[in-house]
């Protein structure tokens, strides 16, 4: 007990690469023997509860402190193990209510998990000396891992449940063992042994730019970046408009019929692409990224169908780039289209 009150924890772990704090907490609880409740109750004290939230996006100041003395780890270091470290890149300014643009919801209900806000890939966990959980599997367009080219897992394939390591060792003393942060914490299933499923993609351009998007997330990614805020927010806008449900709105039905695929049947409702299972927004990213390929063109092509109005493309979108707000712009006189026909 007294070695772990004193200022430096008998075990320091530090972040591992790309880890999320979430997992690194867990890790260190377990490292000292102790469950992550106990542990954060005796640390932080009963007044302070961190797993009613989203500790990955909301983690307050206080607590990137102490870890950070604690553990003797920089504080940038332990800064960038949250999902704020992506302000700027991802979404444009961080708050604390609401979603985020591209950062997969949760949806807490105190503190079970009723959205399928974290993913993994079982091949990357049965690799890991150590299995741990990335901070880019919270990223709504990760879809594929970059590394083993299969497709991520939002939920337990036994039993269907959220990913909740962090629940492991509430009823299983046992999960204090490092490799129980792999199993799923309502039936036991050890994540690392589901199934490697090869990804159905539509277009091959379109899965090269989609993989070199998820790519780009990657800690020890080289080479050149193209993706940046504005792309990415375009890529978000487009994605948002293939699910509206206007009736001067086709959008979806025209990269499906340019493609040659079909569709498939989506949650009905206002619902975000943050919210989406793995399968919707893997469908829905392939037809963006269809896209993203030929912005101008292809936008155009569809706009002179009749696919979707200029305005649309432009609605409730907040500060969008220059380079897409001059393509729209030339959408906006509707003699333009009809002029094609003639």
């Amino acid at each position: 007990m007294r070695g772990i009150t004193s200022p430096l924890w008998p075990i320091r772990y530090r972040p591992l690469p790309d880890e999320l704090l979430s997992s690194w907490l867990v890790r260190l609880a377990h490292g000292h023997g102790m469950k992550v409740q106990t542990f954060c109750n005796l640390i932080f004290g009963n007044q302070r509860q961190i797993w009613n939230r989203d500790m990955d996006r909301l983690a307050p100041t206080w607590l990137i402190d102490e870890l950070s003395q604690r553990t003797a780890t920089p504080a940038q270091i332990t800064w960038n193990t949250t999902l704020r470290s992506y302000e700027g890149l991802l979404y444009r300014k961080f708050k604390v209510s609401g979603g985020l643009q591209w950062i997969l919801a949760l949806k807490l209900y105190h503190r079970k998990r009723e959205g399928y806000g974290l993913q993994c890939c079982p091949t990357c966990l049965a690799e890991d000396r150590i299995p741990y959980f990335r901070k880019r599997w919270r990223i709504a367009f990760y879809t594929v891992c970059t590394k083993h080219q299969t497709m991520m897992l939002d939920r337990c394939p036994q039993c269907a449940a959220a990913i909740a390591f962090h629940r492991i060792d509430i009823m299983n003393v046992d999960a204090l063992d490092a490799g129980r942060l792999a199993y799923c914490h309502e039936c036991g299933f050890d994540l690392r042994a589901a199934p490697a499923v090869e990804p159905l993609f539509y277009d091959r351009d379109a899965t090269v730019l989609l993989l070199n998007a998820c790519d780009v997330l990657d800690p020890g990614h080289v080479g050149d970046n193209k993706w940046d805020l504005g792309r990415y927010s375009v890529l978000h806008q487009l994605s948002m408009i293939l699910t509206s449900k206007y009736r001067h709105v086709s959008l979806r039905d025209f990269v499906l019929d340019q493609i040659g695929c079909s569709d498939i049947r989506l949650a009905t409702g206002r619902i975000s692409l943050e919210m989406r299972s793995i399968k919707e927004r893997h469908h829905l990213l392939q037809l963006a990224m269809w896209l993203m390929l030929s912005p101008g063109t292809r936008l155009e092509l569809a706009w002179r169908s009749g696919a979707v109005r200029y305005n649309v493309l432009l609605k409730d979108f907040s500060e969008p780039p220059d380079w897409y707000r001059s393509i729209v712009r030339r959408f906006s006189n509707w003699r333009d289209r009809l002029d094609s026909y003639h």
